[in-house]
């Protein structure tokens, strides 16, 4: 029998100030239903910025926090320089936000395909008082609404890569999570090879490319990257030991 004390103790504290009130009652039985928490809860935290999840976008998972943090703490000349940013396959919008938060000098593009993200996007840069000098937000699967003219010193992606028939995945995901933003084909690799035939087309001369990828897909995602002349990249681990995210840095002799 599976238990929620967890669950509803973090709900309860999170959201009804401890308090076993009707309306609690009724979200402790939509949790044993099979909804999810943060859902419930109707936001998480994301390196300090407050994401809502009112539109139910995928909901910010600790191993992108992990390595976003990575960059907005690790990186000095990122901090320090008066950058262009393309959060791509944004979702919530939770990784472009917490690079407008942290990084001042920074700007971002927002790209997603999904309708209720774009709006969820604009919702939380309004809940975490983004000026919005500093951002836009485009709809577009994939580059295909961004233009090539427009160079971005650090583009963040975090495509669909769960394979469609994979078993791995939590029953309670499949449940209340968008497909859209979780599976990416037969192998899962659909917006991966997508994303990476066009990337450092938009790059700035020593742009970055962070991308978030599968513990297992590691070599396949590697011969992507050779098939389209990609150099200067390393793979990395996340908090949990596991490969999850590529660099790339850009040289102007690549291929592109």
């Amino acid at each position: 029998m599976v238990s929620y004390k967890k669950e509803i103790k973090w709900l309860l504290s999170e959201k009804y100030n401890n308090k076993l009130t009707t309306q609690a009652w009724e979200d402790i039985h939509k949790l044993k239903r099979g909804e999810s928490v943060d859902y419930l809860i109707g936001y998480v935290d994301f390196l300090g910025c407050k994401i809502d999840l009112s539109k139910k976008p995928l909901i910010p998972r600790p191993e992108t926090e992990y390595w976003v943090e990575q960059v907005t703490t690790g990186y000095k000349e990122v901090r320090l320089r008066r950058a262009t940013m393309l959060d791509i396959f944004a979702g919530s919008g939770c990784i472009g936000i917490t690079i407008l938060k942290h990084l001042p000098n920074s700007t971002v593009v927002f790209s997603d395909n999904e309708d209720s993200c774009l709006e969820q996007i604009k919702i939380n840069c309004e809940l975490n008082k983004v000026d919005p000098t500093r951002y836009k937000i485009i709809k577009s699967d994939v580059f295909k609404k961004i233009s090539q003219k427009e160079k971005f010193d650090y583009i963040f992606a975090n495509p669909p890569y769960i394979p469609t028939h994979s078993k791995d995945i939590e029953q309670s995901v499949l449940i209340n999570e968008p497909a859209t933003a979780l599976f990416g084909g037969e192998d899962g690799l659909k917006y991966i090879r997508e994303f990476l035939k066009s990337a450092k087309d938009y790059l700035s001369k020593g742009g970055r490319i962070f991308m978030e990828l599968d513990h297992p897909q590691k070599n396949q995602v590697k011969d992507i990257l050779k098939k389209h002349g990609y150099t200067n990249y390393k793979f990395k681990r996340d908090q949990f030991n596991k490969w999850r995210y590529i660099e790339k840095t850009r040289h102007c002799e690549e291929r592109v």
